[in-house]
């Protein structure tokens, strides 16, 4: 494995092509998270064979305990379209809030929340709760939340040293992060398997129903490219995290890494 140094040196966010800065990676996920909102739930389904569920009720499940508390604040980061953040909010008591920049996203958040009854003096998540932000420039105070989530957007981040911070920024001393991302496999006969799907059968789907091949072939572009969870956890101690762990899911293309900030 390349040294950790040089490995943060070179993979500092996500590059999409033709970006030639972080502004313009931004702006380029931005619009293409905004093009790909109206199937982007679909497509999360159909393309993990619905495993994406799965995973979202684990990191509920590990967090039972922060969601279970009344006076507890819990941002999901990056939320899309709301899975995880409903995920989240099933029988918890906190209140939570979900935070996303492309604005498509959002509107379909909000309206998942009124169509599955959630109503806005519910404590934990509400359609008035999703607000449009920046995961490097959060319009929140420092020291607000006691868990801050993110799942299948850090990746998307155009710095990730610079978003690791900003999580750090707004959590809580002995708050915690949890950060849940595509990963490449191990090699051999599973990793291969996978990488010629995800490379060669899923931007055709994908491309197929959302209209946008562009974006499908963007996904398995940018896990390659992402750092391996022995990396991730490196940066994470690097910029001042405390307790970082990881493990890896479903025959290692889904990773977990969690940790907190130090009291």
């Amino acid at each position: 494995m390349a040294d950790l140094d040089s490995v943060h040196a070179v993979i500092k966010g996500t590059h999409p092509e033709g970006a030639l800065t972080e502004a313009d990676a931004s702006g380029k996920v931005r619009e293409m998270f905004t093009r790909i909102a109206p199937r982007y739930d679909l497509l999360n389904h159909v393309l993990s064979l619905q495993l994406d569920r799965l995973w979202r009720a684990r990191v509920a499940r590990r967090f039972h305990a922060v969601l279970q508390r009344p006076n507890a604040f819990v941002l999901d980061l990056c939320c899309g379209t709301g899975d995880l953040a409903m995920a989240l909010s099933r029988g918890a008591r906190a209140r939570i809030i979900g935070a996303d920049f492309a604005h498509p996203m959002l509107v379909r958040a909000r309206e998942k929340c009124i169509l599955r009854g959630v109503r806005p003096s519910a404590n934990n998540i509400s359609p008035s709760r999703f607000f449009e932000a920046d995961a490097l420039r959060l319009p929140f105070a420092d020291r607000s939340f006691d868990l801050v989530t993110t799942a299948f957007g850090f990746r998307n981040l155009a710095n990730y040293e610079s978003g690791l911070r900003e999580i750090f920024r707004v959590l809580k001393p002995g708050g915690s992060i949890a950060i849940l991302e595509f990963t490449e496999p191990p090699a051999g006969f599973i990793g291969n398997v996978y990488r010629w799907y995800f490379q060669s059968v899923l931007p055709r789907i994908g491309g197929f129903i959302s209209g946008d091949r562009a974006a499908y072939s963007y996904l398995p572009k940018s896990v390659s490219r992402f750092f391996r969870p022995p990396e991730l956890a490196a940066l994470m101690n690097d910029v001042g995290y405390a307790s970082v762990e990881f493990s890896a899911w479903t025959l290692g293309t889904v990773a977990l890494h969690t940790a907190t900030r130090k009291l």
